[in-house]
């Protein structure tokens, strides 16, 4: 029994041993896999993902963007970051976002202009036909407007007693004209200056009996432009009877504009065609530019003259010219397109790509614009020959770069982009004191308001006189704020802001540039936008719009009495830009 109880022991030490050894191979390696999977869970934690319709969302793992659904993408890993200032973006996001590039090259600086015109008449080729004799129009051949004259042909006949009288003195004279042959000759000079030929007078003579209907013959051939006579009309002589225009040649003129008078110059070759001869193309120089431009549509003509044998050149007709203009300088310069541009003014940023280490890059670099070329810009400065740059797809790299803190048009010092605006408030923020103005009140604040608003709408426009005028209004309506009083902290609030205002507007008068001006209306705005939030002395909606890129990029506020957004500190080079930030019923 006992040897029975220790062979039992023995298979289940053995059968322990066994299951031992057998886990012990079973069982994955502690040493290896643990690293991998530390490493592999520390690349996902640097992903950032993202989606390439909404940049702004951004997330540590993948997944369904919370706004249209679309898979995120992976934006950049933040721990491969070659450059601090550039953002990274992987392949897909690339392509989702439609990001394009092209190289940097240099080229002539050519300019395709864009010419509307209209045929006209040449004015060398206008002819007016008018009568040599005195008399009663008895008949015109001409009757209509368009109709064409022959040169010689007979346009008309005048009944002329005082030719008639002539004629017979003609007559008269030439029974004599052996006896008094200097009055024969007298006779026929008469006839001569009523612009008769010497056929006429021949025939005159040999018929012996004067011609009471007398032809008017056509100096010129053309159609008519215009009839000025009819049937049975007195005229006098040098009286006109038709205007003649001859449209063997004619001209196109075309409307080129003000900023574009410095492109183009006489002898430049142009091409045009006709919305009503869309088949037919014509090739020709510009043989003159007008000295002066028109006042009221800001434009100089530019003429070509065309040969029009077949007539299907009619005046008034429209066309459409093209000038490939270059400039005075013919060397090559760097041109890239306008959708490259990140447009700020004349000193703009693009985003320019670098490649290494298999990521691909792109950082904000400012750039210097020179003179627009159509679609493209001449760049004066911030580009080299040869570096690559964005020009499809800027604003996703733009917003991906303002969200991850790089430094974007935006925001072109980078980091976390603050919030909120400074209102600059002397010694209150706007929720701690509230006060409820009496009517009083209110009327005395009106003109205040009032001025501040005018003054808005003429920056709005670039109208700096204006601006200035209004600017003045509110300086003299603080005077009537005298009678403005409050009680205990309001009244010290209320002093700050006329204080401040009163130092705003000190220097209002001195202004000699609208920019001035602006700087002067973003001080206003702030004190101005204090007291609507305080003291609410508008009985209207208002609403609180900034503008990101004002003030150097600092950013600004200001008071609309609409919601639409129209930036006083940019006026028409930006109207749009800007949005509501709060509103103050």
């Amino acid at each position: 029994m006992k040897n029975l109880i220790n062979t039992k022991y023995f298979l289940l030490g053995l059968a322990l041993l066994i299951g031992l050894l057998i886990g012990w191979f079973l069982k994955p390696s502690t040493r290896l896999v643990p690293e991998e999977s530390s490493k592999h869970e520390s690349a996902k934690e640097d992903l950032v993902y993202t989606c390439s319709m909404h940049p702004q969302i951004r997330k540590n793992e993948e997944g369904d963007c919370p706004i249209c659904g679309m898979d995120l993408i992976p934006l950049a890993s933040i721990n491969s970051q070659l450059d601090p200032q550039a953002i990274s973006m992987s392949a897909t996001a690339l392509q989702l976002a439609q990001v394009a590039t092209i190289k940097v090259g240099t080229d002539a600086a050519t300019k395709t202009l864009r010419l509307n015109g209209k045929v006209q008449a040449d004015e060398r080729l206008s002819f007016t036909q008018s009568s040599h004799i005195p008399g009663r129009i008895e008949e015109l051949s001409l009757n209509f407007t368009g109709e064409f004259m022959r040169k010689g042909q007979t346009i008309a006949k005048v009944y002329s007693p005082a030719l008639v009288s002539a004629q017979e003195e003609l007559l008269e004279a030439f029974k004599l004209r052996e006896d008094q042959p200097a009055l024969f000759l007298a006779a026929k000079e008469r006839l001569k200056n009523w612009k008769l030929s010497d056929a006429q007078v021949e025939d005159i003579i040999n018929s012996k009996k004067s011609i009471e209907r007398f032809p008017i013959l056509a100096n010129v051939s053309g159609y008519v432009e215009k009839k000025m006579v009819k049937l049975g009309d007195y005229i006098k002589q040098g009286d006109a009877l038709y205007q003649i225009v001859d449209l063997s040649k004619v001209w196109v003129l075309f409307d080129v504009y003000e900023a574009d008078l410095a492109w183009i110059e006489q002898g430049d070759s142009l091409r045009f065609s006709l919305p009503s001869l869309a088949d037919k193309n014509y090739k020709t120089v510009i043989s003159y530019i007008d000295p002066l431009i028109n006042p009221k549509t800001r434009v100089a003509q530019a003429r070509v003259s065309v040969s029009n044998l077949d007539l299907k050149l009619k005046p008034e007709m429209l066309a459409q010219g093209l000038v490939q203009a270059e400039t005075a300088n013919k060397s090559a310069v760097i041109v890239i397109p306008k959708s490259a541009i990140m447009w700020t003014g004349k000193s703009s940023v693009v985003y320019v790509m670098d490649r290494s280490q298999g990521l691909v890059n792109f950082k904000m670099r400012r750039i210097s614009l020179g003179v627009e070329l159509g679609d493209s810009y001449v760049i004066e400065s911030g580009l080299k020959a040869g570096e690559e740059i964005a020009v499809n797809g800027t604003f996703s790299i733009d917003a991906a770069a303002q969200l991850a803190g790089k430094p974007s048009m935006m925001n072109p010092e980078g980091g976390a982009a603050s919030q909120g605006h400074n209102h600059d408030m002397p010694s209150a923020r706007s929720k701690d004191i509230e006060v409820s103005l009496s009517a009083p009140q209110r009327k005395a604040m009106k003109p205040l308001f009032e001025a501040y608003f005018k003054m808005k709408e003429a920056l709005v426009v670039d109208d700096f006189n204006a601006a200035k005028k209004a600017g003045l209004k509110i300086q003299s309506a603080l005077s009537g704020l005298a009678s403005v009083n409050f009680e205990g902290e309001s009244q010290d609030l209320w002093q700050g802001y006329v204080s401040k205002l009163k130092n705003n507007t000190e220097h209002l008068a001195h202004y000699e540039n609208i920019e001035a001006l602006r700087q002067g209306f973003l001080k206003i705005s702030r004190s101005l936008i204090s007291i609507s939030e305080n003291f609410k002395p508008l009985s209207d909606t208002v609403y609180v719009q900034h503008c990101p890129m004002a003030d150097s990029y600092k950013g600004a506020d200001w008071l609309s009495m609409d919601e639409a957004v129209l930036n006083p500190y940019f006026g028409q080079s930006m109207i749009s830009c800007g949005s509501v930030t709060s509103i103050i019923d």
